[in-house]
């Protein structure tokens, strides 16, 4: 049974910095694509970074670009988020997702391209 673990969330105060992690059991995803989604409270899913499993392409949300780093380590077969220089909006539950396909970067952006989730971690930036 695949299961997908994140940790790291907390509370945070604006302009620091939080590294989530995200531990999959059950299979392996080294070359499959894995990402980070995130959910506000009254909002819709939106993603946030994406990742091949040659860990050469990344893409990330125009809202998170040049803060946010996406990065997996397959032999952990853990992915990770580095969030730095946190922002209020950033606040939000946020879930690592992997997939069975090989990276598509306008694929991996939507949530339906994967089929393994996270239960989720919660991260709050106060202002």
């Amino acid at each position: 049974q695949v299961q997908l673990v994140e940790s790291g969330g907390g509370l945070v105060q604006a302009g620091g910095s939080l590294r989530l992690s995200c531990a999959a059991s059950g299979r392996t995803f080294s070359n499959n694509a894995r990402g980070w989604f995130r959910q506000a409270p009254g909002k819709e899913r939106d993603f946030v970074a994406a990742i091949s499993g040659s860990d050469i392409t990344t893409s990330y949300a125009d809202s998170v670009k040049g803060r946010f780093t996406i990065s997996r380590d397959n032999a952990k077969s853990t992915l990770y988020l580095q969030m730095n220089s946190l922002k209020p909006e950033d606040t939000a539950v946020y879930y690592c997702a992997a997939a069975s396909k090989l990276y598509r970067y306008s694929d991996s952006q939507r949530s339906e391209f994967y089929e393994y989730w996270g239960q989720g971690t919660q991260v709050t930036v106060s202002s």
